[in-house]
């Protein structure tokens, strides 16, 4: 796919996340002298290219009040961890949860879900409902609580317009 001036634009206006404003594709079109419709359709026809991966909100979670944050481990049986992992993803405490492969002799663990609370004994209730619906595909289990805050962005394209 090509770009256009407009959706060089476009990318260059939202790389750095969207506004924080009722309607952002709005102020974002208000910039760019177009509609927001434009601007979502755009964003639209870019993401099914392949040119934009995806638009999802990153929330700073220390702002919201959840100082507790803990990356749950677990070793579950590697026939049942896609259904699993559909089912912990779902948890309302749960920011993400994904499948990684294991390391032999190294590292056991191949199903990863982030927990959030206000605290770490909240955080490990959480990890003890997680371990309760994994029942007995769960033969290991461990949470890494963050130690330091990291920026979270995106890929950020330097480009002329």
């Amino acid at each position: 796919m090509a770009l256009t001036a407009f959706d060089r634009e476009l990318i260059a206006a939202t790389q750095a996340g969207l506004p924080l404003a009722p309607r952002p594709y709005d102020s974002v079109a208000t910039v760019l002298g177009c509609t927001g419709a434009q601007v979502r359709e755009r964003l639209a026809a870019l993401r099914r290219a392949g040119v934009v991966r995806r638009i999802g909100a990153v929330p700073n979670h220390y702002r919201l009040g959840y100082v507790a944050n803990g990356m749950s481990v677990w070793d579950v049986d590697d026939t049942q961890v896609d259904r699993l992992g559909e089912l912990i993803g779902g948890f309302p405490g749960v920011s993400h949860c994904y499948r990684r492969p294991r390391k032999a002799g190294v590292w056991r663990y191949n199903l990863f879900a982030m927990l959030h609370g206000h605290s770490r004994g909240e955080v490990l209730a959480q990890a003890e409902q997680v371990a309760g619906l994994l029942g007995d595909a769960c033969r290991g289990r461990d949470v890494l609580f963050s130690s330091a805050i990291l920026k979270k962005t995106g890929l950020r394209l330097r480009m002329a317009i």
